[in-house]
């Protein structure tokens, strides 16, 4: 074991001034158990106290000021809650205000009028004239007349930690004895000493001291840029590990052949021609599946691209080798969805395609595991039912999960354990995630990509409208209904209040009740609040044209199919971010007619938000979108598609550090090909390092 583990997995009550009852408190609040996670709680900024600025050079654009200067005055000002003491500092060129709203009493006692201080804090401006409010004041003298000597680390805290004295300086202070605890060798070099050389990195050892007491900006800087190449690196490098394991241990079905199933429906019964897109990812998954060794694979395709298409392909060279497949979607109506266009498509051929989900019950569900479990059942379609242990195959060979971060580790495990070799594991999104971001959040699995669209499939228009304009938006719609096509009107989510989503969609549809009345117009609605029972059928309704327009929440997102509706209209498209735009947007331009978006939002709208809109209405392109999302609002929710904790950066950021990123991912490419098993001398640092995170690692080979 290497002294790492051992110094630095002490328990944090081990510092000075950490009782049992503060390192509780640690524990809960951020995390931090041992030496190692103290050591790793870095400083989110750092105040520059190496020089003193002169009091009539300060400016708004500055958030602290470090000042000398005599103290002029000091007055109480205000009575009962309005009270507060305040003092002005003056230097040869101006004076500032400083400013007490609590501690008043104990202020007073320490200052004196007429004593030379250096006095650091927040800079503010009122009336024009700088002020600071509760600033750091200490004695003036020769010693640090020249400011102080290093930047300060200011760290984040909780107000919980705050109440029992743990606040930002005190952090400091337990730090700082915790690094004069460690040395150089508690520090091992984790990264190759050609590595080290060719990025001209400092030592583990020094880029813990100066992030977090950095001797300059410069000292700082190499700080991070050291510890943030560490972090992408060893992220990628655990998920190309699990990769490259999983080559070479996971024994798989061989899938040896492609039979009449495939070549019958590829030939006969394709509704269009395959795009080379399609084509090329085929080729990916025959090839996988004929390895001999059990295929994880990502499939991302944007909105469109025909997906279904090459899962329902893969799925016959599974039936022609004489295996069963199961896909598994987040929602009955995608299900449902994925039923009728399956069953739909092969109607023709000898295959048998089920649909399991909560709601099929008594009879139909027992013949239904009956014939999966005789294996009279090729393809079996539905939500997270297909997983639940009463459901057993004759011979799973093929498992797709849909829209894939819907579903947790766990519930994707379920599939493994439904044969006695795994299936190979197809996991599909539609959210299209850029390709930077998939390497390093996906780097376990192989990845496949389908950026365009079948043929015919024209682009849509995405136009911008505010709220005044809804009686044209309206009428736009009536136009369309006339031309025989539907429409789909979206209302947002407000996760903080379902009562609240309730009333606006309820408002919203006796508004949109005025504009269509019937019998002319038939509106169906959807929302989250209705029986499994009543959004099927309100969906079919809007499926088979008997009504025009489906008025609904967020619901309708993903994977719902109707090529008739040609308008999608969004109301408070503000606060819908880019994904869900696009996602909501790819539920019309289905069929061959030409297809709209509208997206409705009110007179005022946050800077943000108009970036967003103004993206929607420029680009079609998903990954486009993507890129742009990532750009303004960093991984956010796409760190929810992957729960491995891959992405849990503390210093890194994919956007900022893309270059760092892609450097990091060169070198790992290159160690691994020449040593997979980081068996040579050089790499042993980064096995060694691998072995002491390896408890802290979600080790698993679960897509």
């Amino acid at each position: 074991m290497t002294s790492e583990a051992t110094i630095l997995s002490t328990p944090i009550e081990y510092l000075t001034g950490i009782s049992a009852q503060r390192g509780e408190l640690l524990r809960k609040e951020l995390n931090i158990y041992v030496f190692k996670d103290l050591l790793e709680h870095y400083p989110f900024r750092h105040i520059d106290r190496t020089n003193v600025d002169r009091i009539g050079m300060l400016t708004p654009a500055m958030e602290y000021a470090y000042v000398a200067g005599k103290l002029i005055s000091l007055d109480i000002v205000g009575e009962n809650r309005g009270r507060r003491l305040i003092g002005k500092l003056k230097d040869d060129t101006g004076v500032v205000e400083l400013v007490w709203f609590q501690g008043i009493n104990w202020v007073q006692k320490i200052l004196q009028v007429g004593q030379q201080y250096l006095v650091f804090g927040k800079l503010g401006f009122f009336m024009g004239n700088p002020q600071i409010a509760h600033p750091d004041m200490e004695n003036f003298t020769n010693e640090n007349a020249s400011g102080k000597k290093s930047l300060e680390p200011v760290y984040p805290t909780t107000e919980k930690l705050k109440a029992k004295g743990i606040t930002g300086n005190v952090f400091g202070k337990f730090t700082k004895e915790l690094l004069q605890k460690i040395n150089v060798k508690d520090l091992p070099e984790n990264l190759p000493a050609d590595v080290i050389e060719k990025y001209k990195f400092i030592s583990r050892f020094e880029a813990f001291s100066q992030i977090h007491f950095p001797a300059s900006e410069k000292h700082y800087h190499h700080a991070l840029r050291r510890l943030k190449f560490e972090e992408l690196f060893f992220a990628q490098l655990r998920m190309n590990l699990i990769r490259i394991a999983r080559h070479r241990f996971s024994k798989g079905w061989v899938f040896d052949k492609v039979g009449d199933l495939f070549n019958d429906f590829y030939n006969h019964h394709l509704p269009f021609e395959l795009t080379n897109a399609q084509k090329r990812v085929l080729k990916e998954i025959r090839k996988d599946a004929g390895s001999g060794r059990q295929m994880n694979r990502l499939l991302q395709g944007d909105v469109g691209s025909g997906k279904t298409m090459v899962a329902l392909l893969s799925m016959l060279i599974a039936a022609d080798n004489g295996f069963q497949s199961v896909l598994m979607a987040p929602t009955e109506i995608l299900a449902q969805q994925h039923f009728q266009s399956i069953a739909g498509a092969v109607k023709d051929l000898p295959v048998q395609v089920r649909i399991l989900t909560g709601s099929t019950k008594g009879k139909v569900r027992k013949t239904i595991l009956q014939e999966v479990a005789e294996g009279k059942v090729h393809i079996l379609l539905g939500t997270h039912a297909v997983i639940e242990d009463k459901v057993t195959f004759h011979n799973l060979g093929f498992a797709v999960v849909d829209e894939q971060h819907k579903f947790g580790v766990a519930q994707r495990a379920q599939l493994w354990k439904k044969n006695t070799i795994p299936p190979h594991v197809l996991v599909m999104t539609a959210t299209p995630i850029p390709r930077t971001l998939a390497l390093t959040a996906y780097g376990d699995l192989d990845y496949s990509i389908m950026d365009e669209l079948p043929p015919g499939r024209q682009p849509i228009t995405t136009i911008h409208r505010n709220e005044m304009a809804r009686p044209q938006v309206m009428d736009f719609i009536k136009e369309e209904i006339g031309k025989g096509r539907q429409a789909y009107i979206i209302y947002p989510l407000i996760e903080e209040s379902s009562k609240l989503d309730y009333e606006n969609l309820m408002k919203g549809f006796e508004e949109v009740k005025s504009f269509f009345p019937e019998p002319k117009y038939w509106i169906s609605m959807l929302h989250g609040k209705q029986p499994p029972e009543q959004k099927e059928t309100n969906m079919q309704r809007f499926v088979t044209g008997d009504t025009q327009i489906m008025v609904s929440t967020t619901v309708i997102e993903v994977g719902v199919n109707v090529p008739n509706a040609s308008v999608m209209v969004i109301e408070s498209s503000e606060k819908f971010g880019l994904s869900q735009l696009h996602q909501l947007r790819g539920r019309v331009g289905r069929g061959a007619e030409k297809s709209f978006c509208v997206l409705l939002t009110g007179q005022k709208i946050s800077n943000d938000a108009r970036e967003r809109i103004k993206i929607m209405v420029a680009s079609n392109d998903g990954f486009t979108i993507a890129e742009k999302d990532l750009e303004i609002r960093g991984p956010g929710e796409i760190e929810g598609t992957r729960q491995s904790g891959a992405l849990n950066f503390r210093l890194a950021s994919l956007v900022a550090d893309k270059v760092m990123l892609e450097a990091a991912r060169e070198t790992i490419d290159t160690l691994l090909e020449k040593d997979p098993e980081l068996d040579l001398a050089e790499n042993l640092p980064v096995k060694s390092f691998l072995h002491t995170q390896k408890a802290k690692t979600k080790w698993s080979k679960i897509a």
